[in-house]
């Protein structure tokens, strides 16, 4: 069964149509790119799924969104329940002005959890998925701005993990990071998998095949092409995907 159902979703900014009859299916422990040009649609379709876009005025969704079977879009949805199951990690890295371990600890914290043996136990086992502990363990207590930008998007991730979602969606996770920062972001994508079901959205094709078991190629708000990723960069079924790849646009 799919973990994430697009059906037909169109969604509008005031009057501007910024997505358009989009259908997609996505799997279980699955990792999802989405690529295409600036302005394409991509990072708006990947915040429909924790109602990011709800935050913006003016703005409509038709056609509906399911994660495990449920219409997040439903009345019933608590969205705070439903962001603490979507975890999301930005394109620059937000760490809070908090120590390293107070970062981790605040989505547990805000949950109500007091239980500090738990916090503790959930920081450490977060920042080792992330793996970010062996660099961080003996200064939990400084500042989270002492850490390098790579480190501090590692730390940002670790956060998002450590209220157990089933789903993280990252919006060009590595684009304000050095190479080598952006290749532990990479590695740690492959690392997590086994436990989550990641969307990422990418300006760096290199980067999608790298990443990816799927690639979703967005054109002027409209799904082009979605595939096996291996397909899409090799022997896509559309012109505009083979030309985008080929860089003879966008």
């Amino acid at each position: 069964m799919s973990k994430i159902e697009a059906q037909h979703v169109d969604f509008h900014y005031g009057s501007f149509h910024a997505l358009k009859d989009i259908n997609m299916s996505i799997k279980e422990h699955e990792v999802v790119a989405f690529i295409g040009p600036s302005g394409c649609g991509k990072s708006t379709f990947l915040r429909l799924f924790n109602r990011m876009n709800d935050l913006i005025p003016d703005t409509r969704l038709d056609g509906q969104i399911t994660i495990d079977g449920q219409n997040i879009y439903d009345r019933s949805v608590n969205v705070d329940e439903l962001r603490k199951n979507v975890g999301m990690v930005f394109q620059r890295p937000n760490p809070f002005p908090k120590s390293i371990y107070e970062n981790v600890a605040y989505g547990l914290r805000v949950n109500g959890i007091k239980d500090e043996a738990f916090i503790a136990e959930m920081v450490e086992e977060s920042l080792r998925g992330a793996a970010l502990w062996d660099e961080v363990k003996d200064k939990l207590k400084k500042s989270a701005y002492a850490l390098s930008g790579g480190q501090q998007q590692r730390l940002c991730i670790a956060r998002a993990m450590a209220v157990s979602p089933s789903v993280l969606l990252m919006d060009e996770p590595a684009s304000a990071l050095d190479p080598i920062s952006t290749a532990k972001v990479e590695e740690l994508i492959h690392e997590i998998k086994k436990d989550y079901t990641i969307i990422i959205v990418t300006h760096n094709m290199q980067q999608a095949t790298r990443v990816s078991d799927k690639t979703a190629f967005f054109y002027l708000g409209q799904l082009i092409e979605y595939d096996n990723t291996n397909k899409i960069f090799t022997n896509p079924s559309k012109e505009e995907t083979q030309n985008y790849i080929t860089g003879r646009f966008g």
